[in-house]
C-alpha cells in the first residue's frame, strides 16, 4: 500500500476512534460515578442511558452560540480550537501497535511535552478574551498550574530516557519487553500521573474551574459548540494522558498473544481512564496554595531524587 494512503487511513482511524472515545466518556463517567456513589446515573434515554451522549451532542450543536459584547471576538473564537488541535496532534506520535503508528518521531517524547505546553494557550486566551473577572482568575490559576506541573512531568520521564537512550515512543515500548517501566520507575510513574491530572485540570486539581469560587473559571462565558470544544478537549486530554501512561510505564501494546496488540493497548488505557473518573468520586479539592506547594516542595525534589538515583544505578550497572 502506498505510504501516503496508509498514513491517511491511520490518521482518519485515530481521529474517529479518539473522538468516539471522548464522546463516550460522557456516558462512562456518569455511569461509573453513579456506580461508585450507589445511585442510578443516566438510565432514561435509551438502554442504560446510552442515548444520553447523543442527546448531549444535539443540545450542544443547537444551543445558542453566544459571544459577549465585551469579549475580544477573534481571540474568543480561536481559543477553544487550540486545545483540540494540540491534543489531537499528540495522538499522532502514540504507538498503538508496532504497525499502527502514524509518526515514529525520534523526539516523540519531546513533541508530546511541547504539545501539552501549547495547550496552556487555549485556557489563557479563552479566559483573557472573555473579559470577565472570574474567567481571568481561572486563567491565572490554570496557567500557573499547567506550567508548573509541566516541569515535574518532564523531569519524571528523564529516568525512562536514561534507561532506553531514546525519545522515541516506539523504542520505549520495545524496551519494556522484559519488564514494564512501572517497576523500576515507580516514582516517575507517580509523578507523571499526578502531573497529568493537574495538566488536564481534573478533580481534585480542577481549581481553574472551581464552581464554588469561580462559576466555571476560564470558560464561564462560553456556550454552544465553543463550550463543547473545551468539554471534548478535556476528555481527549484524559484519554491522551491515559494512553501515555500505558505507553511509558505499562508496556504499550505488549501483552499475551491471545489478544491482538491494539486490544491490549485499549484495555490498559481504559483502566486508567476509569482511574481518572474514580478520583472525581473520591478525593476532595485542595486549596490553590496547597496545590502549588505540593508541586514545588514535594514533587520537584522527588523528581530530582528519582533522576539522581536512576543515573547512579545505571552507572553502577555498567
Amino acid at each position: 500500500m502506498n505510504e501516503v494512503v496508509r498514513a491517511v487511513i491511520i490518521a482518519l482511524g485515530i481521529l474517529i476512534v479518539m473522538m468516539t472515545i471522548a464522546a463516550s466518556l460522557i456516558w462512562v463517567e456518569r455511569r461509573a460515578l453513579a456506580l461508585w456513589q450507589d445511585r442510578y446515573g443516566p438510565n432514561r434515554v435509551g438502554p442504560f442511558g446510552l442515548a444520553q451522549v447523543l442527546a448531549d451532542m444535539v443540545k450542544i450543536f443547537f444551543k445558542e452560540d453566544w459571544i459577549p459584547k465585551f469579549a475580544d471576538r477573534k481571540v474568543f473564537v480561536v481559543a477553544p480550537t487550540i486545545i483540540i488541535m494540540t491534543v489531537l496532534m499528540s495522538f499522532a506520535i502514540i504507538p498503538y501497535t508496532r504497525e499502527i503508528t502514524l509518526v515514529d518521531l525520534n523526539i516523540g517524547l519531546l513533541f508530546f511535552l511541547g504539545m501539552s505546553s501549547l495547550g496552556v494557550y487555549s485556557v489563557v486566551l479563552g479566559g483573557w478574551a472573555s473579559n470577565n473577572k472570574y474567567s481571568l482568575l481561572g486563567t491565572l490559576r490554570a496557567a500557573a498550574q499547567m506550567v508548573s506541573y509541566e516541569v515535574f512531568m518532564g523531569l519524571s520521564l528523564m529516568g525512562i530516557v536514561m534507561i532506553t537512550g531514546s525519545f522515541s515512543l516506539v523504542d520505549i515500548v520495545e524496551a519494556q519487553r522484559k519488564v514494564w517501566f512501572f517497576i523500576p520507575q515507580i516514582i516517575g510513574f507517580f509523578i507523571f500521573t499526578v502531573a497529568g491530572i493537574a495538566e488536564t485540570h481534573r478533580l481534585p486539581f480542577d481549581l481553574p474551574e472551581a464552581e464554588s469560587e469561580l462559576i466555571s473559571g476560564f470558560h464561564s462565558e462560553y456556550s454552544g459548540m465553543k463550550f463543547g470544544m473545551f468539554f471534548v478537549g478535556e476528555y481527549l486530554g484524559i484519554t491522551l494522558i491515559s494512553g501515555m501512561i500505558v505507553t511509558l510505564f505499562f508496556g504499550g501494546w505488549l501483552g499475551p498473544a491471545f489478544l491482538p496488540p491494539v486490544v491490549w493497548f485499549l484495555l490498559k488505557t481504559f483502566v486508567f481512564i476509569l482511574f481518572f473518573v474514580l478520583l472525581r468520586a473520591s478525593l476532595p479539592r485542595p486549596r490553590y496554595d496547597q496545590l502549588m506547594s505540593y508541586g514545588w516542595k514535594f514533587l520537584l525534589p522527588l523528581s530530582l531524587l528519582n533522576l539522581i538515583v536512576t543515573g547512579a544505578v545505571l552507572l553502577f550497572m555498567k
